[in-house]
């Protein structure tokens, strides 16, 4: 017997608490969804429902696979959907959060294309440097940068993100270039503040172990672009995204420091409240996003843009 009917049965015969009901609604006898049934728990072993002559009653087992079922099914439809009709179409509003910098570069431009394959849907971007409580704001999806606190939210890797410590020539001229992480004590760092998303501080690997320091100075900020621009200004030095300077260094603006010492990638995240019953729209949005940060041209073609 086909796995895929038994599960729909089970699915219906649930929904509706009785077979007589499920029966109606497919155009069978009562008897065949009983059969499905039984041969459901007889394959996993399980009672999944309590029936009487009543009524049909949901074991605790049932309960829990009921809910999966339910999201199988709906995944199964929307993948006959997308061969047959040619693409799924989201519809509905999308609330998106992203930090500043990354979403002004990285975000903002891939929302028009994303929205023009969707008609019926409307999105609301908001970007911010701050840790946003998506659940608790309402956002149906956030993209993050770099270590992620822990928490109850569900992220999905996007792409590696590397980090590098940078300063431009005139300050190294002037302060030194320092040539281990310790002599960063000595030199003018320009921090993300505490409340900004960058919680750990500076990352560096030394003698094979993964080190975090908080960089101390006379400037922080909470925006990413203000500490991009105050060191492009000479003041300081800066512990940046590849992304945010890559641009800087191949023109000579900026100079990478301790790259000997540079710590491996971390990455870049989709955050969602749940992983279970996600909205259309917010799986495609995702899979947008990995298709195209997943494309090692589309770093390319960004970094060729702002040059």
């Amino acid at each position: 017997m086909d796995r895929l009917k038994q599960i729909e049965s089970f699915a219906l015969v649930a929904t509706k608490g009785s077979l007589t009901a499920a029966a109606q609604t497919e155009g069978v006898a009562p008897a065949v969804m009983g059969r499905r049934i039984d041969a459901l728990e007889e394959r996993l072993g399980v009672k999944l429902l309590v029936r009487t002559t009543r009524r049909i009653t949901l074991t605790h087992e049932g309960s829990a696979f009921l809910e999966d079922c339910q999201r199988l099914l709906v995944e199964f439809a929307d993948a006959e959907a997308s061969v047959s009709a040619g693409g799924l179409k989201a519809s509905g509003h999308l609330r998106i959060t992203a930090p500043a910098g990354f979403g002004r570069r990285h975000v903002a431009p891939l929302v028009p294309e994303f929205l023009a394959s969707h008609q019926e849907l409307s999105i609301s971007l908001n970007l911010s440097d701050r840790v946003v409580d998506i659940a608790g704001e309402g956002f149906d999806c956030a993209v993050r940068v770099g270590d992620l606190v822990d928490s109850s939210l569900v992220s999905m890797r996007l792409a590696d993100n590397r980090r590098l410590c940078v300063a431009t020539p005139g300050y190294l001229k002037r302060a030194g270039v320092p040539q281990h992480p310790s002599e960063l004590a000595r030199q003018q760092c320009l921090g993300l503040s505490s409340d900004a998303s960058q919680t750990r501080g500076w990352a560096f690997m030394v003698d094979g172990e993964l080190l975090h320091w908080r960089p101390s100075g006379r400037l922080d900020c909470s925006d990413g672009q203000v500490l991009h621009d105050w060191c492009l200004a000479g003041l300081g030095l800066a512990w940046r995204s590849i992304w945010e300077v890559e641009s800087d260094i191949k023109a000579g603006r900026l100079q990478a420091v301790l790259e000997d010492f540079a710590a491996p990638p971390n990455g870049i995240f989709a955050v969602v409240p749940q992983r279970k019953h996600l909205p259309l729209r917010v799986r495609l949005w995702i899979d947008f996003l990995k298709l195209n940060y997943g494309d090692p041209g589309y770093w390319a073609r960004a970094a060729g843009r702002e040059r």
